[in-house]
């Protein structure tokens, strides 16, 4: 029996030879056993150990087995039994009733015991497990909510985030900027075995090979690197192909060793996590360019979703639009903007490249401009677009492009550089060279 199937009790008795006769008799039939001889220890041991049933006998120093049962929370503590060579029927009846799984009376046949304290534990499990599925659905009716919307396409995803989530193996998330695909990736996490874990997202454009060991894998005697505190969860690696080359051969040995080396130590430590990787990228092209290594992307693409843009999807502009709408209302203290005819015909000939995050930035721009008298939702789509003073060569049109789209994203997102680089759908590094190139004053745009 692995020891995931193993069943586990906690006993207590105040009897040194009863308590040893009883651990004999569980380890004998296969289950893992802790014991204690005091009531007043149970509560200790139960975060810790963990047991799918507790045995304890009646009658004890200080609390006893009655006092222990009135002291457990039903609703989330194992099963107990309670064992005596002191009941009674009106006891046993009483303790039924207070919550106990049974009462069984001393000298007690060992086949009998081990049958009740098996059905105990398998009932208790069963009970975790019906939990768990419960909240599982609850997320499941949150992902409508977060995957908003009712075309063929969005109810393709969520179908397939449901059908995934269960699974251990890689995924990779696709799609251009602003599609959700970190929303996928926690939903993946919120939905699967490990929902109860870390979900680590590392922005893979941002990663340096010189601090990448010390900050990853941690150092010995100091600090816990980021990827063991990730064990047990989710690993999402946002920007894949834009992690420098160095970090990719040294993912690639812990996604497929399953073990770190903290800096200055000789043991590794092992670590277990599912990963999920992004991109919006053209895989086999970066992969052809040298940017990506191949041997990672077989490791990483295990599962490939990808996400519709909001081209694709355009019967749910609306549904989305209004959506965000009462979010930014709500959050500025104000009315919801209508949705004029003209409204609805500026955002359904728009191509909305920066998808449901260009959409959510209209939204708010809608409702501030609202507070301000009105505005059309036209405008709002322009707003981003209306450069003054365009230069007359190709090169310096781009220029005041760029420098004119950076700034506003440094604005919009309050000098957060790594927040900045994905909402622009670029990398830290890109993003940092541009800046100074195109000799733009961060301290002077906020």
């Amino acid at each position: 029996m692995s020891e995931e199937q193993q069943h586990s009790i906690l006993i207590v008795d105040d009897d040194k030879a009863m308590r040893q006769s009883l651990i004999d008799l569980m380890e004998a039939a296969g289950w893992r056993v802790e014991a204690v001889s005091r009531a007043n220890h149970v509560l200790d041991r139960l975060a810790e150990f963990q047991p799918d049933a507790i045995l304890s006998d009646v009658r004890m120093p200080g609390m006893s087995g009655l006092d222990l049962l009135a002291s457990l929370d039903k609703s989330i503590s194992p099963p107990l039994v309670l064992i005596s060579a002191h009941g009674d029927i009106p006891m046993a009846v009483q303790a039924i009733q207070d919550g106990a799984y049974s009462f069984v009376e001393k000298p007690c046949e060992p086949r009998r015991l081990l049958t009740i304290m098996r059905n105990a534990a398998e009932q208790y499990r069963m009970r975790q497990t019906n939990a768990r599925l419960k909240q599982r659905l609850m997320h499941l009716s949150g992902l409508d909510r977060r995957l908003l919307g009712q075309t063929d396409e969005i109810n393709l995803l969520r179908r397939d985030v449901i059908d995934l989530a269960d699974s251990t193996a890689s995924v990779l998330v696709q799609g251009e900027t602003g599609t959700g695909k970190e929303l996928v990736a926690r939903a993946l996490h919120d939905l699967g075995p490990d929902a109860d874990g870390p979900f680590l997202a590392l922005n893979c454009a941002v990663l340096s090979p010189e601090t990448f060991e010390a900050e990853m894998f941690g150092i010995k005697g100091g600090k816990d690197g980021r990827l063991l505190a990730a064990s047990g969860g989710t690993l999402f690696l946002d920007e894949i192909c834009s992690c420098p080359l160095p970090v990719q051969a040294q993912l690639l040995r812990v996604i497929e060793n399953k073990r770190i080396l903290p800096v200055g130590a000789n043991v590794p430590i092992p670590v277990r996590f599912r990963v999920i990787s992004a991109s919006n990228e053209d895989m086999q092209k970066a992969v052809a360019e040298s940017r990506l290594r191949q041997d990672l992307l077989f490791r990483i693409n295990t599962l490939v979703l990808t996400l519709p843009t909001l081209r694709q999807r355009r019967d749910d502009l609306a549904l989305l639009m209004t959506h965000f709408l009462s979010d930014y209302a709500r959050i500025y203290e104000t009315a919801v903007p209508e949705l004029s005819p003209d409204d609805l015909a500026a955002m359904m000939t728009h191509d909305w490249p920066g998808n449901v995050r260009e959409l959510r930035s209209v939204a708010e721009r809608r409702v501030l401009a609202a507070r301000r008298g009105s505005a059309t939702m036209m405008q709002m789509i322009q707003s981003d677009l209306m450069l003054e003073g365009i230069p007359s060569t190709l090169r310096e049109a781009v220029a005041a492009f760029e420098r004119e789209l950076i700034g506003k994203a440094i604005r919009d997102q309050e000098g957060r550089m790594d927040a900045t680089a994905e909402a622009l759908g670029i990398g830290r590094r890109t993003l940092n060279e541009k800046i100074v190139k195109l000799g733009l004053d961060k301290d002077a745009l906020l």
